[in-house]
């Protein structure tokens, strides 16, 4: 069974791999991204450390408006975000970690917003990180 967060975003900010690692190490988030990672064209499984334990998600992207017909909550939170990027993970903390810190860094950087589709759950950064530290202790 895989989880998802869906991060809504305008596809004209999409970050490079510098700036979004520079992000999570400000927000004092122990995670280093894959070293190749392109927010644009990555698909798959992108591996990452986090605690210094190897880990990972599955990564895509659609428009965000394919996304609205499958989760109509979200015609209110989108607005001008025409991008969403799936982090998806398996039951692994340390996964759920990595996604958790890269859509918090994603959400700070870009304005962009996180929504947890499993509980209906739209997040904004400093939710993002309070889950996140419940998955940090548990790795």
């Amino acid at each position: 069974m895989s989880l998802e967060i869906l991060v809504f975003l305008e596809k004209s900010r999409l970050p490079e791999r510098d700036s979004l690692q520079k992000t999570v190490d400000s927000l004092g988030i122990p995670l280093q991204l894959n070293s190749t990672l392109n927010l644009n064209t990555d698909r798959g499984f992108s591996p990452s450390t986090i605690k210094g334990v190897s880990s990972g998600f599955e990564i895509g992207s659609q428009p965000a408006q394919d996304m609205i017909p499958i989760y109509p909550v979200l015609n209110g939170i989108v607005g001008r975000r025409d991008l969403a990027i799936s982090f998806r993970w398996g039951r692994r903390m340390s996964e759920c970690a990595c996604v958790l810190g890269a859509s918090a860094a994603l959400v700070k950087l870009r304005d962009a917003v996180a929504y947890y589709p499993a509980d209906d759950i739209a997040y904004n950064a400093e939710s993002l990180l309070a889950e996140l530290q419940g998955c940090l202790k548990q790795i």
